[in-house]
């Protein structure tokens, strides 16, 4: 592998991960946000050396054959996308935040997504997507108030 490959291009023509989308190749847009390490990082600006021996989750990592995670299922009952550019980063920024912080509020979920350009969808239902998901990531046991059920 060239020392110079970013991580967006292997994961895409490399190993065939083409939910990881290539947008303005310079951070911006978002579209190529994958994870490592539990974070969420542009794959179009770490090269793929810098990943060896890390855990990449693509979106394609994030559900199973048999079903959408619930927070898919939830983009798709708000609407939350159109043209579908977008979307794979969205989900991938919005499960790292929902893995870190399940109980963020609306401003949270701006702020964070805030470095993901969408161009169709106006975010309003990606930001209630994200808050509609937040239960599926709460401990076993607990309510959106953090309190025991």
């Amino acid at each position: 592998m060239e020392p110079r490959l970013t991580l967006a291009d292997c994961l895409r023509h490399h190993l065939r991960l083409t939910g990881t989308h290539v947008g303005c190749e310079h951070g911006v847009c978002g579209a190529c946000t994958v994870i490592v390490d539990g974070a969420a990082v542009r794959s179009c600006l770490m090269l793929a050396v810098q990943a060896e021996g890390a855990e990449v989750v693509t979106v394609e990592g994030l559900s199973n054959d048999a079903d959408l995670t619930p927070l898919q299922k939830s983009f798709r009952r708000h609407h939350a996308l159109q043209c579908g550019f977008c979307t794979p980063g969205m989900i991938t920024t919005a499960h790292a935040l929902l893995s870190e912080e399940p109980d963020c509020d609306a401003a949270r979920v701006r702020e964070v997504l805030s470095g993901n350009l969408c161009r169709c969808t106006g975010y309003i239902p990606i930001v209630e997507a994200v808050l509609d998901a937040r239960a599926a990531y709460q401990p076993k046991g607990r309510d959106r108030s953090g309190d025991r059920a």
